[in-house]
């Protein structure tokens, strides 16, 4: 029994890096749904439809568990809706459009770069600092990802390689919209007493209304078949159950997990755990018939020794 007690003592005192631990995995596994809606979604379109569905679950949830809105000083109120606009927003839907391009695989290992920025961002502006081991911890992190997305694919034609670029720059827009976003909201859940659960919705109905204006903008700018097409796709069953299943473990679980572990665990930490996901999508790629090379596995195991070394010294 006091063994036991033990170990319930050291999960509560971890539980914003399980919780971390926890949207990572649940992240590997919509990554790899969402590589196949993003084939007949828009990027955009796709991130709306997904925080459509949170926002009215967590409206649920909170109904439900009879919590009432909380009080919460307007700095701290703007910079969970800075963070949920540029972060979710922005950062989900380059995303998605990475995702389209690189597949799950390659994005999530350039979401590792996320850590990197967010450890940086922090100690600049939270004052969260780092030892020159960590710093070491993230050298590695940074030439194990550079070593994978370098990578040049057997069968990569000029087009291919063209579009490999395109998904690098999306990736790398989704890393630094999603490092600040995460550092925006370490410092507004560190000076308020928001819960995790109201923070997410608040975060998520910020990045919902940049979808809406980015999809107005984007409709004047425009005008094509797609949207017609988009609209046929969604009268599918499949496909929007599909949405709504993946909306709920990665976008209504996901991201109050991740604002679980912003709470708990400084941003550093935090950010690095939820950067794990490739450690759990790279068993899902191979068994969904995917060829992964051995220089893949070294730069995943190489940019995942560095995230393992900035936990370990934090």
């Amino acid at each position: 029994m006091i063994f036991l007690a033990n170990i319930l003592i050291e999960i509560t005192n971890f539980k914003g890096e399980l919780a971390a631990l926890g949207a990572a995995f649940l992240w590997a596994i919509a990554s790899v749904v969402y590589g196949r809606l993003g084939r007949q979604i828009p990027p955009l379109e796709l991130n709306f439809l997904k925080g459509i569905v949170a926002i009215a679950l967590l409206i649920l949830t909170l109904l439900y568990s009879g919590q009432l809105l909380p009080e919460i000083n307007s700095t701290a109120l703007t910079l969970l809706l800075l963070s949920g606009g540029l972060g979710i927003g922005i950062g989900d839907t380059a995303y998605f459009a990475a995702i389209n391009y690189l597949g799950p695989r390659r994005t999530l290992i350039l979401e590792t770069l996320a850590p990197p920025l967010a450890a940086l961002l922090a100690l600049i502006f939270l004052q969260e600092k780092l030892s020159s081991a960590s710093w070491c911890g993230i050298l590695l992190t940074i030439l194990g990802v550079a070593w994978v997305v370098t990578e040049r694919l057997p069968n990569s034609t000029p087009n291919t390689t063209h579009l490999t670029v395109r998904g690098i720059s999306w990736g790398m827009l989704a890393a630094v919209s999603q490092a600040n976003g995460a550092v925006l909201s370490r410092a507004a859940l560190a000076q308020s007493s928001i819960s995790p659960l109201w923070s997410t919705l608040v975060r998520l109905g910020a990045g919902v209304l940049v979808l809406v204006v980015w999809l107005l903008l984007k409709g004047k700018q425009q005008k094509s078949p797609e949207s017609a097409s988009t609209f046929k796709i969604l009268q599918s069953w499949q496909v929007l159950g599909a949405i709504a299943l993946t909306s709920f473990f990665s976008t209504y679980l996901g991201i109050w997990l991740q604002q679980t572990s912003l709470k708990f665990a400084p941003v550093g930490i935090a950010q690095t755990l939820t950067s794990t996901s490739p450690l759990f999508v790279l068993p899902l790629v191979i068994l969904m018939g995917e060829t992964v090379s051995s220089r893949a596995i070294l730069g995943a195991l190489i940019a995942l020794g560095g995230v393992g070394l900035l936990f370990s010294l934090q």
